[in-house]
């Protein structure tokens, strides 16, 4: 079968993987977004905690993904679960990273022109550091939601929802009917989603940082 026939017939099929690649993706970076966010605004300002805790979640990057999965069974055990834990795993760091420099990179005359306007800590947080540190953080949402599409590939290995299952398949049976066209379908797949992810985050950026800053 060549490969526009086996489209034409599973596209239903891929389909459905597809958008559950993107919704374990998603779920898994809004709490990767939410703790590098908090961990960063927590421990900006502290060198040593910055420090300890870039340091722990830059070295998750550095543990090999099957490997991750597999340590997370006795955890979790197979499916989403684990999933969800490693993605989380892997996307804090950038995000963590980004925060804590975007903050840093916030002008002192500003933060001294609020002080001076009467603005508590958590309203010059609010209202001037964290919009003006907001596209550095971006990229760092960005960075670690291109990653994690290809990581998630990984997680067919722990019975992952996603495009993963199809190039498994695919490999697992190389050489067989349409084991290619599984492996090129899944891959494919991915590349695509990243593509779409990406668009959609340079939409979000036009949409969430005014023009004076980007």
């Amino acid at each position: 079968m060549s490969f526009p026939e086996y489209l034409s017939d599973r596209w239903p099929t891929i389909a459905q993987m597809m958008f559950e690649h993107a919704q374990v993706v998603l779920i898994a970076i809004g709490i990767a977004t939410v703790l590098g966010i908090g961990i960063g605004i927590a421990v900006e300002g502290h060198p040593l905690a910055s420090r300890l805790a870039l340091g722990l979640t830059g070295t998750m990057l550095t543990i090999p993904s099957l490997a991750l999965f597999g340590l997370l069974i006795p955890l979790f055990g197979l499916g989403l679960a684990p999933t969800i834990a490693a993605l989380v795993l892997y996307a804090v760091f950038p995000i963590l990273r980004n925060t804590i420099t975007g903050l840093e990179s916030v002008p002192g005359a500003v933060e001294e022109a609020a002080r001076g306007m009467g603005l508590s800590r958590l309203s010059r947080l609010v209202r001037i550091r964290l919009p003006l540190a907001w596209p550095i953080v971006l990229t760092g949402v960005r960075v670690a939601t291109i990653m994690t599409v290809a990581i998630a590939a990984i997680a067919a290995a722990v019975a992952g929802p996603g495009l993963g299952e199809l190039i498994f398949i695919g490999l697992a049976r190389i050489g067989g009917a349409n084991a290619l066209n599984d492996t090129l379908a899944g891959t494919l797949g991915v590349a695509l989603l990243a593509l779409v992810l990406d668009l959609l985050f340079v939409a979000l950026s036009r949409l969430t940082i005014s023009r004076g800053i980007r």
